[in-house]
């Protein structure tokens, strides 16, 4: 039971609830490729490796062809422009798919890679960069732009518009995923199946900067991940039908950090982030929500934070609610800093610029939020639109909410 007491919500035996708490990386691990995963330049010379062009006027002219041709370690440059019915499956270590010039539109056209969607991925260390993938649909009616079957894949600079699943991941423990400033949006009509991004039971998954917005009747983002690192994102449906705006339907180590997240007047669903809706799979079994804002538009009210039982730790600091004004704690629960909020404390909502008025009193009232696995969680980044961050400026008040200034 919470009491009200001016614009935060604190325990009726006076201890503030503690904020939704996550994992944030350091200013150089924010700049940085991922643990484990290394950059072009950490390979070698662009020189050092082959490479394949594709695109009008070169020997290859499809991207079927470039995967049928290439070899561990190949740099595949595409030629910006449309690709129609142009599918592939990429099954080598340690290549680079990248756009030259502009975006690669890879457009279905009705075709498929082994029924399952445009671009089927299976090596290590496999990277894309600035391609969109653009009207997947498959028999059984699970497309996606990308299916992650195997390996690791690292994801830069693309988009996914009007497939049945944007990007769709296997239940592999040894998969790792990698999402930096992507889009997904705008799914396809389905039954349940469309979620804009789907990770199975993978090893580790990592969002940074990146926009989901207007689903249908799935999630935005949906992740079975052991170990979950959503960092300064933007997740809103706006006008769209999406279930859950988050969900990690088995639980794991979830670190949430620095998120807008809104649900739409016209979901279906009464909650914006789920944990453990399907039961908890596997040792560890964790929920930091820091320094989020979470916005609910729905008429009747809804639940900012479903969580099932079980959890080792739940830890919500430094969030603003806007919508309804009830965050009811669970047994356990570390709550502190989380403040009810209206439209009215943000410099320009209905534009979906959540960042404080600049004369909120709750400039600088967040607290540090600790340390999880070694790392800070204090963020030093924040969502930048369209896809992308922005740094914390040096001696910026810290405030509750994703936006820092």
């Amino acid at each position: 039971m919470t009491a009200w007491l001016g614009r935060a919500a604190v325990g009726t035996g006076g201890t503030s609830l503690v904020g939704l708490a996550g994992l944030v990386p350091t200013q150089a691990q924010a700049r940085s490729q991922p643990p484990g995963r290394s950059s072009d330049s950490q390979r070698g010379p662009s020189d050092e490796r082959p490479i394949l062009r594709v695109g009008p006027g070169q020997r290859l002219t499809t991207l079927a062809a470039a995967a049928a041709e290439a070899r561990p370690g190949s740099i595949i440059e595409v030629a910006a422009g449309d690709y129609r019915a142009d599918v592939a499956t990429w099954t080598q270590d340690d290549l680079t798919l990248r756009a030259v010039g502009g975006r690669v539109r890879m457009l279905a056209s009705g075709a498929h890679a082994q029924g399952k969607g445009i671009f089927v991925c299976a090596g290590r260390r496999l990277s894309i960069t600035g391609f969109d993938f653009i009207g997947a649909r498959v028999p059984d009616r699970n497309g996606a732009g990308i299916r992650l079957e195997r390996g690791s894949l690292l994801i830069r600079d693309c988009r996914f518009e009007d497939n049945e699943n944007g990007l769709l991941a296997a239940n592999d423990p040894s998969i790792t995923l990698d999402i930096e400033r992507c889009e997904f949006g705008a799914i396809a009509p389905g039954e349940g199946r469309t979620h804009n991004c789907y990770v199975g039971s993978i090893g580790r998954l990592r969002v940074t900067g990146s926009y989901f917005h207007h689903g249908h009747t799935g999630h935005l983002l949906k992740s079975r991940a052991a170990v979950n690192h959503v960092f300064y994102n933007r997740l809103t449906d706006e006008t769209g039908r999406a279930s859950f705006e988050l969900e990690f339907p088995n639980g794991g180590l979830a670190l949430v950090v620095g998120n807008l997240i809104q649900q739409s007047a016209s979901t279906e669903n009464f909650h914006l982030v789920a944990y453990g809706s399907e039961g908890l799979v596997g040792p560890r079994h964790e929920l930091h929500l820091i320094n989020n804002t979470l916005v609910d538009l729905r008429p009747a009210g809804g639940v900012y934070l479903r969580m099932a039982p079980g959890a080792q730790q739940v830890r919500l600091i430094n969030n603003l609610l806007c919508g309804k004004r009830e965050l009811p704690p669970g047994p356990g629960w570390e709550q502190r800093q989380n403040y009810f909020v209206d439209r009215s404390a943000f410099v320009a909502p209905d534009r979906y610029d959540f960042a404080l008025r600049p004369d909120s009193p709750l400039l600088g009232r967040a607290v540090d939020p600790g340390v999880v696995d070694g790392q800070p969680l204090r963020p030093v980044a924040q969502y930048r639109h369209p896809c992308d961050t922005a740094p914390v400026p040096v001696g910026a008040p810290y405030s509750p909410g994703a936006m820092q200034v």
